[in-house]
């Protein structure tokens, strides 16, 4: 039945909350983005939906998954076993390769992250699970296809994600779609000062999705982000060159 509501709400020529419209920013923006053969990285696939998003807009392109909670991984490993350009991996990307504990809510997978994030609800369930950490610079070293376009989704562990993968946002310049607000990022002791310094220092500039979509979009500045961030205002967010 959620999915099904879902569904329909999806059909509405408006939005009605603040998600629905980040999910409708999300669609124009990669739809602006992507060329047929853009190559994208979904990280924190979930069920595969904004992948789903990249084969559409970029069917002759490449696209990587990663995704750690075992049943899920599973099942995309299921759903895309007949697309040959989709790679989809069974590790948690972070800033360093190994092992590390993982918590995944069983009532509420999108929740699920290296840390135990804030909950909107009291009577979430959540479980500690082992997973694998991987570096995106080491799976696509330098010579790897060039990325265009990456969506970040990890519940808090976005700056862990970028800092492993420098070298990448360095190199390519591809266009950021990515989670970073309260109650996820600050468990991790993340700043919008963090993310700021990380991104430009990479040669990117931040951006709200809507701003970003706008003919001439102007970027945050750093006290921008840091107030959008605290005041609860955003919490998705583009970096673009």
């Amino acid at each position: 039945m959620k999915e099904f509501i879902k569904g329909l709400l999806k059909k509405l020529p408006f939005a009605l909350t603040r998600n629905q419209q980040y999910d409708r920013d999300t669609q124009h923006i990669i739809r602006r983005i992507c060329k047929p053969d853009s190559h994208c990285i979904d990280v924190g696939c979930h069920k595969g939906e904004i992948l789903d998003l990249f084969i559409v807009a970029a069917p002759k392109g490449r696209y990587y998954a990663f995704e750690p909670i075992p049943a899920m991984f599973a099942d995309l490993q299921r759903k895309y076993a007949q697309n040959a350009n989709v790679q989809v991996y069974d590790c948690a990307l972070s800033d360093a390769q190994g092992e590390a504990e993982f918590n995944h809510v069983l009532t509420n997978p999108a929740y699920s992250g290296l840390q135990k994030r804030q909950y909107d609800r009291k009577d979430e369930q959540d479980q500690r699970i082992k997973v694998r950490t991987e570096r995106l610079d080491d799976i696509l070293p330098a010579g790897s296809p060039k990325i265009d376009l990456i969506k970040i989704d990890v519940e808090g562990g976005e700056l862990q994600v970028l800092k492993g993968a420098t070298a990448l946002l360095q190199r390519d310049k591809p266009v950021l779609i990515f989670e970073h607000g309260l109650g996820a990022s600050d468990v991790y002791g993340t700043t919008p000062n963090d993310i700021f310094d990380l991104l430009t220092a990479c040669g990117l500039r931040l951006f709200n999705l809507s701003e970003f979509l706008r003919p001439s979009p102007q970027p945050l500045s750093r006290e921008a982000l840091h107030k959008q961030f605290y005041g609860r205002e955003h919490y998705y967010f583009v970096a673009s060159a």
